[in-house]
This record gives structure tokens, sequence and C-alpha cells, in this order.
């Protein structure tokens, strides 16, 4: 049996990233929940999981490379802004106009927050594009978080910390009415931070004896059926606290297996997963405003429409991609 490494992380970013980016489409199409597959469809949650988990294994990276804050904050955000400026531009700019104090900018000043930092989560949970606000601030204190395991190792700890504060968010009322209503974004902490815990271990290639193997089965297998069984059945009954923690261990137990998997599996597929890997936050803005609500009304059904999100989004995220990448070109050598 084959030694699990680490930097098969690494080395399979881009199409893990694709697989991620593809398992959060599927999740957004709207599925019966008395439909057999209600509650697969629901785990695809964790997608986001994923790309957050190897984005902080990218960071660490980037970070002992180059530990500079100017070069750091300059590279995370000539990737993410510019793309975020023209879509919140045009979906937010729109919406102002079409609804005006009913829309999510009731005001000037609210529209241009909304469009520089995404203010409609923070201030009112709207989930329209919350991933981009909420990478944002974990890449504002992502160095700093760096800076401080490198130095003071135990630290590494302050994952399980984060675990407790979603928690308290959830259960303690103080912290719950005034920083609950983006429990989203603090329940997703731990696994970034874990990803540039990884991030280290990934770096110096350590390799795991074979037979963890079969213990990243046993975490897959109970962690998916927990999963199952909270998004399925019993959907809505437990706090979504307790589905966001079995998100993490699902999360990175399939991600090993996926590499171990890819370790076998054909270029042409790698290529195709990798290249939706990187057009991944071009997809993510594009494919629920821009394309699904838009073939929804047309009732296809639920595989159609996966299928017709994911051919149409594709294009046009690859467009929007390389339409970034002309944009930034004058800064390519930050």
């Amino acid at each position: 049996m084959k030694e699990i490494e680490w930097n098969w992380l690494s080395r399979h970013r881009s199409p893990l990233m694709g697989v991620a980016m593809l398992i959060v489409i599927v999740f957004h199409i709207g599925l019966p929940r008395e439909n057999a597959f209600y509650g697969l469809v629901r785990c695809g949650n964790l997608g986001v999981d994923m790309f957050l988990f190897l984005s902080g294994i990218g960071l660490w990276f980037s970070w002992t490379r180059r530990p500079s804050l100017t070069h750091f904050f300059a590279r995370r955000y000539l990737r993410i802004y510019p793309a975020w400026l023209i879509v919140a531009g045009i979906f937010y700019i729109q919406n102002y106009l079409s609804k005006g104090a009913a829309s999510y900018s009731p005001d000037v000043f609210q529209l241009v927050a909304n469009i520089l930092v995404g203010w409609s989560f923070w201030r009112v949970d709207d989930l329209t594009f919350w991933f981009i606000p909420a990478i944002m601030m974990m890449y504002t204190f992502a160095p700093f978080y760096m800076r401080l395991i490198q130095r003071w190792p135990s630290f590494r700890w302050l994952p399980v910390v984060f675990m407790l504060w979603a928690a308290m968010v959830y259960y303690w009322p103080p912290a719950k009415q005034s920083v609950g209503h983006v429990e989203i974004f603090w329940s997703r902490i731990p696994i970034f931070l874990l990803g540039i815990n990884s991030g280290a271990y990934v770096s110096a290639k350590q390799k795991m004896e074979p037979s963890a193997l079969w213990m990243l089965l046993v975490v897959f297998v109970v962690s998916f059926s927990l999963c199952l069984i909270l998004e399925g059945r019993w959907h809505g009954r437990f706090p979504l606290f307790i589905e966001r923690m079995v998100y993490i261990p699902l999360a990175v137990s399939l991600l090993f297996l996926l590499c171990r998997l890819f370790e076998s599996t054909p270029q042409w597929m790698l290529r195709a997963f990798a290249f939706v890997g990187g057009v991944s936050l071009e997809l993510y803005l594009v494919h629920i405003e821009f394309v699904l609500k838009n073939i929804t009304p047309y009732h296809l059904g639920f595989w159609p429409n996966v299928l017709l999100t994911i051919a149409i989004s594709i294009p046009l995220a690859w467009l929007l991609h390389r339409l970034i990448s002309w944009m930034v070109k004058p800064f390519s050598h930050i």
C-alpha cells in the first residue's frame, strides 16, 4: 500500500479546487426535501470547507517564500478584488436602481459599501456573495496568525479555540445577539486555520504510513454518514454549528482520499478539474445570480439545471478570468 503524502495536497491543489467548486454548484441547485438525494446534495456545502483548507495551505507557501505584508496583501487582493468589483458592481447597482430603498443598498453609502466590502453580509447576513467578504477578512488576519505560529508554535491550537467560539456564537445569547447573524463566517475559521497549520507539513513533504489510508477511510465514512443524517432526515433539527463541525473531518479526509484517487486518474481528467479550479473564483461569482436564477424559472429539473449551470457558467467565468488577467497584467511583477 502506498504512503499518504502531505505534498499531494499541493500537487493536486488546482484539480481539488475544481472538484470543490463543482460540489458547491451542485449544492446551490434546488432539490425538493422529499427527494432521496436531498441529504447528499445538501452535503455539498462542505465544498466551501475544502476550498478554505486548500486556501490556507496556499497562504502558508506564499508567506514562507516571501514574508512581506505588502506583497502578501497585494497578491491576495489582486486575485480577488478586480473580479469582485466588476461582478458586485453590476449586481448591486442594478439591484439598487430597480428596487430602491427595498434593495440590499437602501442608500448610496451602503451601495458603495456593498461593492467595496460586501457590507450587507456583515450588516444583515446577506448571503448573495458571502464567501468573498468572508475570505477577504480571513486573508486580512492570516499573515498575523502565520507570524504568531512561527514564533510560538503552541498557538497552532487556535483552531480549537475558534471551534469553541463558534459554539458560543450559536449558544451564548450575548454573542449570538451581536455577531450570530454571521455564524457562517465564524464556523469556517477553524478549517481555514487548519489549512494554514497543514501548510508546514505539505511544505516539508511529510508522509503518513500506508495504514493511515484506513484511518482516513474511517473518518470519511463516519463523518459522511453523519452529514447525510444531519443534512437529510434531520435537517433543521440540529444546530448549524454541529453540521459545520462535521464538515471539518469530512472535508480533510475527502481531500486526502481524492488525492489518492488522483494519483491514478487520467491526465485529461485532472486537467479538466484543474481548469475549473483555475476559474473557481469567477465561477462562484457568476453561477447563481447570473446563470442559475435565469434558468430556474423554466423548471427543467435538477440534473438539467446542474448541467446547464455548469455549461454556461464555465465559459462566462473563463471570459471574466481573461478580462481580469488583462487588467492586472501591469501589476504581474508583484
